[in-house]
């Protein structure tokens, strides 16, 4: 799909707000005007290249000189256009980029005798004056290897190789890790096709063998920090085929004796949630040896940093666990990139945004001074426990306890029933307030009592999850029935605030939404000021706020698709933004895209050259995405009208209806409804499920109305949406 001058302004304009719009726009009009006539290897014309390297630029919310640099990064190299004349109309901050861009272009990075090392040591050079030039020649290189397939087949080797010894480390090197892995992707897929492919076939065994592996973890863990009362959101994934092919050659291992090839992110509130998490998650699962870096209390050089912790279950598989704040995340993302993101047209004020001038200056004397160049590109071996005290009991046994832990951190590490009966305690001997900070090599004593219960303000003494969990059990269960009778009056003035009844089957619907053990639990969490009735409502009726925010265009909603490609939904399985998805290539057709545990897709497990990995685009989504409903509901007067009203409410549009059983009580009937995405799904489904007239709902799959299988793949020309 073309993108005009208005869709990059709109764009930027999205996380800038002051952006310069007509200095876009006249870079956008120049860049078309110099390259008027030149063309791509695909036949397109070549300034379409220029206005998607400034696109992804976008993605990453950066400033303006690097968006219109972008436009401009070919004009000094490839057209009639100069120096100087940039600089005249554009200024000398984007003359300057520009320039270091054609010279950075202009770098023999690719020559075999070379090695990499020295690779980055001509990049080092190149970028020291403003490192946004290998920002835009990252994304340069991102766009091109998104459109290889024009390229002919040495070129696409060349290009495949350069992108896999370099760009691709340099990008993993400042902290972009999320291009690293898709440039590694890209690569991988023009140097080892078939190796790809059988990776991602094994993967679609293993989904059909084992489950939705990923779903399954993801709801254990948010019921772990559930229970530590740890606010933060849980993301799965399972790992690039490139990162499990590397993984498999490294330790000479099979695709079914590899472990861990999913990948968990939590995201939490503050860097103290991050290790309550990491608490949660150890005495939940077995934390396997060697796999622990702290990366908060000790960032890498580029800004990034996290907690990595491989853990493994009782059947031994194992999975590797990040945990980092938003903030965190957002550098994770973006690297050393985030030093120029914006948002709401000022420059984004991320405290873990390294600056780059001193990144670069400290990159390249760390560089000069290591004579085992291979060493300095290795990650840096980080303390394993900086961020931990060690103390004893009177018996002389160790505890490991978060640096700023107090006594009764230490009673609950020993057991909750001590921790429970806690009076006092005695460090090293002397008696101390149960405040104390408990330093490394003490020795700690617990007094308990008969009778003594768990105090509120002990809440601000804990600092482990376990110990504030504990207490805040002990706490709830005391008052438990006068907070179950406070929290129905919340709920139903709550409910009744946005139109509604607190039902016994709404409440029911609430907290299992919120993964609750029963509405008694969520009633007592209301009462204790634990939950607002707002959190209840929402969880049930979470649609009933108008929606904000642009929209992915839902023809460009699916990420990568080879050049010229169009896709469709399969009818069969009807896939959301947010399931995992596969592309199946139909000649003339496009592809068709199934969500990733489609039955269907057993059908084409021997052409494997007609799958396509593909995900969707990360942005919001307009309700334009079909699904079918199987409704059983009442057969009373009003019933339907009902239905139809809560989903009007919900946001989402009823496109068909049809009965399908007619009875003296219920009538069965399938709603077509388009959503936004899976998670609309959920919730649409939640809402209709606490109406008590609706007796059964289930989304509705028909494995027999998937497309042909005996198609070819489509012949592929060198457009592309992806």
């Amino acid at each position: 799909m073309t993108i005009t001058a208005d869709d990059l302004i709109a764009l930027v304009r999205a996380y800038n707000p002051k952006t310069n719009e007509s200095l876009i726009r006249e870079a956008f009009a120049y860049g078309a005007r110099m390259h008027d006539g030149q063309l791509r290897h695909s036949g397109e014309a070549y300034f379409t290249h220029p206005v998607a390297v400034a696109a992804i630029l976008s993605e990453q919310k950066l400033d303006d000189a690097t968006i219109i640099t972008a436009l401009l990064h070919d004009t000094i190299e490839d057209t009639k256009a100069s120096y100087s004349e940039v600089e005249k109309i554009f200024g000398n901050e984007v003359a300057e980029l520009v320039d270091g861009v054609t010279k950075l272009t202009n770098l023999q990075l690719h020559s075999n005798e070379t090695k990499q090392a020295e690779n980055f040591r001509k990049l080092f050079m190149a970028m020291s004056k403003d490192m946004r030039v290998i920002l835009v020649k990252l994304s340069d290189r991102l766009h091109n290897m998104r459109t290889i397939k024009s390229m002919r087949p040495d070129k696409q080797s060349q290009k495949a190789r350069e992108t896999m010894d370099i760009y691709a480390p340099l990008a993993g090197r400042m902290g972009m890790q999320w291009m690293r892995e898709e440039l590694e992707d890209l690569a991988f897929r023009v140097l080892n096709p078939e190796g790809r492919a059988s990776i991602i076939r094994r993967f679609i065994t293993l989904q059909r063998e084992t489950g939705d592996v990923i779903q399954r973890i993801t709801t254990d863990m948010r019921g772990e920090l559930e229970k530590g009362v740890i606010e933060a959101d849980v993301f799965g994934r399972a790992k690039k085929p490139y990162s499990i092919w590397r993984k498999m050659q490294e330790k000479e291992l099979s695709f079914s004796r590899l472990s861990d090839i999913y990948g968990f992110r939590i995201i939490t509130e503050t860097e103290e949630d991050c290790y309550r998490t990491l608490g949660a998650i150890h005495q939940r699962w077995r934390a396997v040896p060697g796999r622990f870096k702290d990366y908060i209390s000790q960032p890498k050089t580029n800004g990034y940093r996290s907690i990595h912790t491989t853990v493994s279950g009782r059947d031994g598989k194992r999975v590797e666990v990040q945990i980092r704040t938003q903030q965190m995340h957002d550098v994770a993302e973006t690297g050393v990139a985030a030093h120029w993101s914006y948002r709401d047209g000022v420059r984004s004020k991320n405290p873990f945004a390294v600056d780059p001038a001193k990144w670069i200056a400290q990159l390249t004397e760390q560089f000069d001074a290591e004579e085992n160049h291979e060493d300095f590109l290795e990650a840096v071996k980080l303390e394993m426990y900086a961020d931990k005290v060690f103390c004893f009991t009177p018996k002389g046994e160790v505890v490991k306890l978060p640096r700023g832990a107090t006594p009764i951190d230490f009673a609950y590490a020993i057991h909750t029933r001590i921790g429970s009966a806690c009076v006092g305690a005695k460090i090293d001997g002397m008696r101390v307030p149960l405040w104390t900070r408990i330093k490394n090599g003490q020795s700690v004593e617990i007094i308990t009592a008969q009778g003594q219960t768990p105090q509120v303000t002990w809440l601000d003494v804990a600092t482990t999850g376990k110990a504030k969990s504990a207490i805040r059990r002990s706490l709830r269960e005391v008052d438990r029935e006068r907070f179950i009778k406070l929290g129905r009056e919340l709920a139903r003035s709550a409910f009744e605030h946005v139109g509604k009844r607190a039902t016994d089957k709404a409440l029911s619907a609430a907290a299992r939404n919120m993964r609750l053990k029963n509405a008694d639990e969520l009633l007592a969490l209301l009462g204790s000021a634990e939950l607002t009735g707002r959190e209840a409502v929402q969880s049930v009726y979470p649609d009933l706020l108008p929606e904000r925010g642009d929209h992915v265009d839902h023809r460009r909603a699916v990420v990568g698709l080879e050049p010229g490609q169009s896709f469709d939904r399969a009818p069969c399985c009807q896939p959301l933004p947010g399931e995992r998805i596969i592309g199946i290539t139909f000649r003339g057709r496009g592809v068709t895209v199934h969500a990733i545990d489609c039955e269907r897709l057993s059908l084409y497990e021997s052409q494997p050259e007609r799958w396509l990995d593909l995900r969707w685009h990360d942005g919001s989504h307009a309700a334009v995405y079909g699904v079918t409903l199987d409704l059983t509901i009442g057969n009373d007067a009003g019933v339907l009208g009902r239905i139809c009203t809560l989903i009007g409410e919900a946001a989402a549009n009823i496109s068909d209806l049809s009965f399908m059983e007619r009875k003296s009580d219920f009538f069965r009937l399938f709603i077509h409804v388009d959503l936004r995405n899976v998670e609309h799904l959920h919730s649409l489904m939640l809402t209709l499920e606490a109406e008590s007239h609706v007796a059964e709902i289930v989304r509705f799959r028909d494995p027999s109305a998937g497309g042909p299988v005996g198609d070819k793949p489509a012949k592929q020309d060198a457009r592309s949406d992806a």
